[in-house]
């Protein structure tokens, strides 16, 4: 059954509309299968395997995830003795690598059909409504150190300080861009070539057209640089904490991520 376009705008967020609206619209790159269906339907092929294929790095990955908090939390125990402080240097550095993990193959997932990253449909509505730019908000960091470590120096407390007015300047930024690329979406004359886009026939599509493609190099560049952003305040932060304090960052980040998702599933179930 169809939906009312009017209602699903108003029912979804400004960038799942724009991602949805360009989702449907592009025209299929090189060596990229034919479209089935157009509309609300509208999937490639190459699509729904690059979807199941990082759903399920996703889920390993989390797996992985609740593996190094166990870690990390048996860490914590002797985290004030001396002599294991480079047995913690080496398991922040295992973490870290574990993000750079995901960052890698959700960039590469993200070349492949950006929309799909900025708006996963494996995750449920609520966690895509905590998304910015396809992931959490670069700011967050700062709560999480503030909730989690206790014992920062007044040099610390300046050097955070110093990196959150930079975040936030950079943040602003990226809003900025994603604005415009949102008005850019429904401003001709994208919006005319979405119309005609709507109106092609039997689901054909025909050569890729320079305008939607460069919106859908426009998009994939944001998210881009959304994720350097999060991995640049998160590696300036770890750089400001000493292993001890990094180690409990990185145990409440990880809590946070993992206590999200299974509520989600405890709803779902």
């Amino acid at each position: 059954m169809k939906q009312n376009p009017e209602r699903t705008h108003e029912q979804e967020t400004p960038i799942s509309y724009s991602v949805s609206v360009l989702s449907s619209a592009r025209r299929r790159r090189p060596g990229q299968t034919k479209t089935m269906v157009y509309g609300s339907a509208v999937r490639h092929n190459n699509n729904n395997s690059n979807g199941n294929s990082f759903h399920a790095f996703l889920e390993g990955w989390l797996v992985r995830q609740q593996q190094f908090l166990d870690e990390i939390v048996y860490a914590k125990r002797f985290c004030h003795d001396d002599s294991r402080e480079q047995d913690l240097r080496d398991l922040i550095a295992r973490v870290l690598s574990h993000y750079q993990q995901y960052l890698g193959e959700k960039s590469r997932a993200a070349h492949r059909d950006v929309f799909l990253v900025l708006s996963p449909p494996w995750f449920s509505s609520l966690e895509r409504a905590l998304f910015w730019i396809g992931g959490f908000r670069p700011g967050l960091v700062f709560r999480l150190v503030a909730n989690s470590v206790g014992d920062l120096s007044q040099d610390q407390v300046q050097w955070m300080e110093t990196l959150r007015a930079e975040t936030s300047a950079e943040e602003r930024q990226l809003e900025e861009e994603l604005a415009r690329l949102q008005e850019s979406v429904v401003a001709p004359p994208l919006s005319e070539l979405l119309r005609r886009r709507g109106r092609a026939v039997n689901g054909e599509e025909g050569n890729a057209n320079p305008v939607l493609e460069s919106m859908i190099t426009e998009f994939e560049i944001l998210l881009g640089s959304a994720d350097m952003l999060r991995a640049n305040t998160a590696t300036k932060m770890i750089q400001i904490l000493s292993p001890v304090q990094t180690v409990s960052f990185l145990a409440a980040a990880a809590q946070l991520q993992l206590r999200i998702r299974r509520t989600i599933l405890t709803l779902i179930i």
